[in-house]
């Protein structure tokens, strides 16, 4: 009799790590490339995203919301958008998409224009 019991306590361990190593095969070969696949497709999402947000800050000027002329703008790209050329004042333009926020440097030009910490440089070329 104790030799049925036996037989069937091994039978349960071997069903048992069957069973765990099922899941350990499944999870290595269906989970993780699952896994890297959602990593590599959130990865392209930001990239598309990134991508997008530089293409719309080209047209941004061009937009009927746009509330200056656009011929007057000139894109510099980075650390900030552009300048607008107004007659009587010149605006540092940075284009943020709803909910955008300004990076530490943007902050950081944006708190020296606040402070009024901008001047004019004229550096003059000397052919020798």
């Amino acid at each position: 009799m104790s030799d049925v019991f036996l037989v069937f306590w091994i039978f349960m361990l071997g069903v048992l790590l069957g069973f765990m190593a099922g899941i350990v095969i499944i999870y290595r070969h269906v989970a993780v490339p699952l896994k890297k696949e959602r990593k590599e497709l959130e990865e392209k999402k930001r990239s598309m995203s990134t991508l997008y947000g530089k293409i719309t800050e080209q047209f941004a000027p061009f937009m009927f919301s746009y509330p200056y002329d656009a011929r007057r703008f000139r894109f510099i790209g980075s650390p900030i958008d552009g300048i607008q050329f107004e007659d009587d004042k010149i605006i540092f333009v940075e284009f943020k998409a709803a909910g955008g926020k300004l990076t530490a440097e943007q902050k950081r030009i944006k708190k020296l224009v606040d402070e009024k910490k901008v001047e004019w440089f004229n550096f003059e070329i000397k052919w020798e």
